[in-house]
């Protein structure tokens, strides 16, 4: 009897073992040395000890800030659905229709959050001169709220639409995120917003072609009417057949009280019409208290640069990386501080488009630590929790880069998909004659660099074989393409850094061991012989190809990459890249992040205009002519003015 009891109980452990093998993710084949114990739990197995991953309890999810809101004849409650968050709560209309750009106006009470609930009495802290929505009229209103923590971190700022209707507040599908202007063309727009129900066809987006450019208002309505069909709280909205280099405005009809918007239609391809685009990266959260860290996000610095753009009259904005504190474990805290970032840029996102690159901050890992060992990877499934996945899930970007890094010759299975995808983080777009063409030197990340050979992973700074073929297609492509004259690139991590990153980026101190590594084995390349193919098809083989857009360094500087340019470390023993021509990288890693001071380099004869402010970089394109003007957002001080071409 015993004997058969115990024979039962191997049989369920065993089963149990094999039915959580099965059920647990499957380890990619990209990685090496990295195994699931019996209960599935994740470690890296090194010199037979075993490194168990490390988890850390996110401090707020975006779906907690996102409070439940429960509505009564005085108020508001809310309900973070976080017993252990204490902290307050500021609240304010936002003033839709009396503002372009509208953000709460906060009144002077301030709420207290404890576990993780609060009340706003409406009907007591919001009415004579402080009504200025009318609420008591029946109108439909909107209230954005800010939390804070008990250390005084700002956390999330909120939104929730409402109506006072029979002597009770009645909540209202609410824009929580949006609208944003995506992917403008000559000829389409994708208009975006997230809601906080999940709403079908009583969510309409309504588009109007503007007559009178010099009175917005003045407009005739025509058939441009889209509802949403999916049931969803995530909303992109596609009109195709419009009129090139034309105004056209918009709302959205059953989600709160969204005022008009606007935006203008690309002019045709070749049109060579004057314009400006702007550029800047790396708006982490920074010191000095405040808005300078909207938990993840320089929110005071990026409201700045907004609205500068949006005083300038730019076409689009190129944003490339670290746009949040990142680097961390769990999605939907990630979430919370994309949310953050892109509540920042709305105000002004709603009528021009801000396109955005992958930095190393942008990611999204499993760590294993014990103390002695550690070891951090791209998260997997890749297809639903990887880095790039998550990036995706954020942002409209252009969809036509390369899918990923299969069938690369390093691919470990060609019958599987085995790496994360490139869809929305590497890409290209075009504006009249000018073509933007993004690429991500964070694929694959894993911030453990010295650990990379041992489970594999992606180098900072390093294009695998499949995005660098794209490339070489893509530049090729728009070579001859007689309607582009000029070709920016933009890369996180610069070809050749100044200040914070000479240890790594694409230079890593003249240190060409570097590489990305898959399943355990080095690529064939180091990071320096890869930077000089980049080069190579960047400054031989293209004519057109202006000028390369970097960050991960947090100041400003422009170093021409030409014949004259020493970008090899004493003692190179491998073929040399002979630069035939002269180019421009422009670092502009100054929207917020913490300063990087100036490092001696090889290059630094060819490094100019080095400064640690807050800088904001616009390109003039005039034709077959381009200038630059570099403003400080803060201060509107100018730092430098300089013809590009």
């Amino acid at each position: 009897m015993k004997v058969k009891n115990l024979n039962i109980f191997l049989f369920f452990i065993l089963s149990f073992s094999i039915f959580s093998q099965n059920t647990f993710d499957k380890i990619p084949k990209v990685y090496a040395n990295i195994f699931r114990d019996s209960i599935g739990k994740l470690y890296v197995l090194k010199d037979g000890t075993k490194v168990y991953e490390k988890t850390v309890v996110p401090t707020l999810l975006f779906k907690q800030a996102v409070a439940k809101i429960i509505c009564s004849d005085t108020g508001i409650s809310l309900d973070f659905n976080k017993e252990d968050f204490d902290g307050t709560l500021n609240a304010g209309f936002i003033p839709y229709g009396d503002s372009k750009h509208p953000i709460p106006v906060y009144v002077r009470n301030e709420y207290e959050v404890k576990n993780g609930k609060t009340i706003i009495p409406i009907k007591s802290d919001f009415i004579g001169n402080r009504d200025f929505v009318k609420w008591e009229d029946g109108k439909t209103f909107t209230l954005g709220y800010r939390l804070i923590n008990k250390k005084g971190l700002m956390m999330y700022d909120g939104k929730v639409s409402l109506s006072y209707q029979n002597g009770k507040f009645i909540k209202q599908p609410t824009i929580i995120e949006g609208p944003i202007v995506n992917n403008v063309t000559s000829t389409s727009v994708i208009i975006s917003y997230t809601t906080d129900d999940e709403i079908i066809t009583n969510s309409k987006l309504v588009l109007e072609e503007i007559r009178n450019t010099k009175k917005v208002g003045n407009a005739q309505k025509t058939s441009f009417e889209k509802s949403d069909l999916a049931k969803t709280t995530k909303h992109e909205i596609v009109f195709e057949n419009l009129k090139p280099n034309s105004f056209y405005k918009y709302t959205i009809e059953g989600a709160g009280n969204i005022p008009f918007y606007n935006f203008k239609t690309a002019p045709l391809a070749g049109s060579r019409t004057k314009f400006t685009f702007s550029y800047a990266s790396d708006s982490r959260n920074g010191g000095g208290g405040g808005e300078r860290n909207l938990y993840g996000a320089n929110f005071y610095i990026m409201k700045k640069m907004m609205a500068l753009n949006k005083l300038k009259n730019i076409a689009f904005s190129q944003f490339t990386g670290d746009l949040q504190g990142g680097y961390l474990t769990e999605p939907d805290e990630a979430n919370l501080m994309f949310a953050n970032w892109k509540r920042a840029v709305e105000p002004y996102a709603a009528y021009f488009p801000v396109y955005v690159t992958m930095g190393n901050h942008e990611t999204l890992t499993y760590n294993f630590n014990d103390g002695k060992n550690k070891f951090s990877i791209d998260k997997f499934p890749f297809e639903t929790q990887s880095a790039e996945k998550l990036f995706a899930d954020n942002f409209v970007m252009p969809t036509n880069g390369p899918i990923s890094e299969d069938n690369a010759s390093y691919d470990p299975d060609l019958s599987q998909i085995d790496f994360p995808s490139y869809k929305e983080n590497v890409f290209y777009y075009t504006y009249d004659n000018v073509a933007m063409i993004v690429l991500n030197t964070n694929y694959f990340f894993a911030p453990t660099n010295k650990e990379i050979p041992y489970v594999g992973g992606g180098l900072h700074g390093y294009i695998m074989d499949i995005q660098l073929k794209w490339l070489e297609t893509t530049l090729k492509k728009l070579e001859l393409d007689t309607t582009i004259d000029h070709i920016f690139v933009s890369n996180h991590t610069p070809f050749f850094p100044n200040g914070g990153h000479v240890g790594d980026d694409m230079w890593y101190n003249g240190n060409n061991t570097k590489r990305s590594s898959i399943a355990g084995k080095p690529l064939e390349k180091g990071i320096i012989e890869r930077r000089d193919e980049l080069l190579d098809l960047l400054v031989n083989k293209s004519k057109k190809v202006v000028a390369t857009f970097a960050g991960d360094e947090h100041n400003y500087c422009k170093t021409i990459i030409g014949p004259a340019t020493n970008i090899y470390p004493e003692n190179w023993d491998k073929p040399k890249l002979k630069l035939t021509r002269s180019i421009m990288q422009i670092i502009n890693g100054s929207a917020g992040a913490p300063y990087y001071a100036q490092e001696k380099t090889p290059w630094t004869p060819q490094t100019s205009g080095f400064t640690t402010q807050n800088a904001l970089v616009f390109i003039h394109v005039n034709g077959k002519k381009i200038s630059v003007e570099v403003q400080n957002p803060d201060t509107l001080e100018n730092i430098e003015n300089y013809i590009l071409k």
